[in-house]
């Protein structure tokens, strides 16, 4: 093969270059800002955006715009590797809070976790690779998501200017949030201001992220933000005209500020719809299981997995049984009450659940760009309790399970983020055994990042509290209280999960996202609906076309440029404590 640069009149001959010492170090660089800035976005909202499309716009900035490499493929590899060390933030993110919010934090050991996490990640894609020809190559799984990013690859000149209007509005918005961080003005009291009732809860959170957010979301959040409006702007008004407001047991005051509502209202109804939502999700997944053991017994029969592009199953192999060896001494280490057969049986569980729910999660993301990762975390995690519940120990049998539990999210989310990335090597025309070895090198690293993150904005903001909702972790933590019979308002989580259950019946997902609406600060349900105005009206206005070339950069700029900056506080805090 040989190739040309008009502009610079080089000539190259043979490949081009793709899985280069350039491409990791750039996709270990990229993986990480990614991470720290999504899981940090994850903690506040509640749900986790595709990294691939980040990476890719990023990926323009460093390799052709500073460094002069303009091989398609190489930036393919660069976000590969990006997305690799991202796959651990919503894996750990939606599983490793509930441990603090438990009151757990300091009775588990974070460096058995984090080599769990990334036993996880080396099983869930060496499960996965046997399935690309047949989800990919023969069924043609659409994965949107990773059309999207093929789109980005094939656009150069379109992607420098990308990352250009990326880098800017990230600066503007870290520039923003030291600003507010700096002088403790965080909060927009409007509602006070035109004289609202207490109880409509008008008050912003001067967020330029969760503007972001709900931009990228578009369409996808409006859901999201009914919920909000619902308990806020529908419920609470008419609980006041109807005299309905809850009373304080002690004093019977009538309560009707928006803070105790949501306390003791709105929270514990959203994570009910959250784990009924997540549920009814994997119930909707069952017919893609009878497809994905189709494509599996296909794989095998047509031996396609043994192919010259894929990587050797020999390694596969070994890859899966060394991480599930390393998955079984976890487990026995996890407590001290924990015996060998039982330790064995976790990790055999969650080994089986990892392959099962990666499959599904695979073919659901490929047929609907949607995945019911929250619903298979909840449901491992409740199997691995009821094993560990065996100990007598309620907080061994806590700890235990969701130091498995967080492995196996992390198996699933790298899972589902390989056959995204696949799926655009194979329209880019990328060599899938570099991908795939390419993944393996990004997975290890985004456990170790991202446990270190998950303690740091503990220590500075704390899981749970307002400023870090940890919504899924949250749902996953009154999960566990309701099966070991703690203190829970079940009657509120019942109602919650009966109608998450149906949303999500109605249309996949919805649930969910309604539920978060419920769960959150209004604050910052306001703020976010500003971002999905504004994508509504501009692909109203303007087409999807402006979206896709501006708005979309600047959305995930704005995020980044936030996220950094929210971290970088949180570092300062715990230093400045130190001292």
């Amino acid at each position: 093969m040989s190739s040309s640069s008009a502009s610079t009149g080089v000539v190259r001959t043979g490949a081009y270059p793709e899985l280069t010492t350039t491409a990791v170090i750039v996709g270990y660089f990229l993986g990480a800002v990614i991470a720290v800035s999504i899981g940090y976005a994850a903690l506040i909202l509640g749900f986790s955006i595709e990294g691939s499309e980040l990476a890719a716009i990023l990926g323009f900035a460093i390799l052709r715009g500073m460094l002069r490499r303009n091989s398609i493929i190489e930036n393919n590899i660069v976000q590969t590797i990006a997305s690799g060390v991202n796959g651990a933030s919503s894996g750990m993110m939606f599983s490793v809070p509930a441990i603090f919010i438990l009151g757990y934090g300091m009775d588990f050991n974070p460096v058995l976790l984090t080599f769990g996490a990334i036993a996880g990640a080396f099983m869930g894609i060496g499960f996965i690779i046997p399935l690309r020809k047949q989800m990919i190559d023969y069924e043609r799984l659409t994965y949107p998501g990773g059309v999207a990013v093929a789109t980005i690859l094939k656009s150069p000149g379109a992607g420098i200017q990308k990352a250009m209007f990326l880098m800017i509005a990230a600066t503007i918005s870290g520039l923003l949030h030291y600003l507010s961080q700096s002088t403790g003005v965080e909060y927009w009291d409007l509602g006070g201001l035109l004289g609202w009732p207490e109880y409509m809860n008008g008050i912003w959170y001067l967020s330029l992220l969760s503007v972001g957010v709900g931009y990228i979301a578009g369409k996808g959040g409006v859901a999201f933000i009914i919920g909000g409006y619902v308990c806020y702007w529908l419920l609470s008004p008419l609980l006041s005209q109807f005299g309905l407001f809850p009373t304080d047991a002690e004093s019977q005051q009538v309560i009707s500020s928006p803070d105790s509502l949501r306390l003791m209202l709105y929270r514990p109804v959203g994570i009910g719809m959250l784990i009924g939502g997540a549920v009814a999700g994997v119930v909707l997944a069952f017919p893609m299981i009878l497809s994905a053991v189709r494509s599996m017994q296909n794989a095998a029969f047509e031996n396609t997995a043994m192919s010259r592009e894929e990587m050797p199953i020999k390694l596969l192999y070994f890859a899966i049984g060394g991480a599930t060896i390393l998955l079984a001494v976890i487990a026995v280490l996890s407590t001290e009450k924990m015996g060998l057969g039982r330790g064995i049986l976790m990790a055999v569980v969650g080994t089986l659940w990892i392959w099962i729910a990666g499959v599904i999660l695979s073919e659901a993301i490929g047929r609907t760009n949607w995945s019911p990762l929250s619903g298979m975390t909840l449901i491992a995690v409740t199997i691995l309790i009821v094993i560990s519940s065996g100990l007598g120990d309620t907080k061994a049998a806590v700890v235990s399970a969701i130091m498995v539990g967080a492995a196996a999210c992390v198996a699933m989310s790298q899972a589902t983020d390989l056959m995204l990335d696949l799926k655009t090597g194979y329209l880019v025309g990328a060599t899938p055994r570099q991908q795939q070895l390419g993944q393996f090198l990004g997975a290890w690293l985004g456990p170790i990042l991202i446990m270190v993150l998950i303690f740091v904005l503990h220590e500075a903001y704390g899981l749970g509290s307002d400023k870090l909702p940890a919504p899924q972790g949250q749902a996953l933590a009154s999960m566990v209280n309701g099966i070991i019979g703690g203190d829970v308002p079940t009657q509120k989580y019942l109602a919650g999960a009966g109608l998450g259950a149906l949303l999500s019946l109605a249309s996949p997902g919805l649930g969910i996202t309604v539920g978060l609406g419920f769960y959150l600060p209004f604050s910052i349900v306001l703020t976010y609906s500003i971002g999905t105005l504004l994508r509504v009206i501009s692909d109203w206005k303007l087409g999807d076309s402006f979206a896709e070339s501006t708005g979309i950069p600047i959305a995930a700029g704005v995020i980044v440029g936030e996220a950094l900056v929210g971290v970088g506080f949180a570092v300062y805090m715990i230093l400045e404590a130190a001292v």
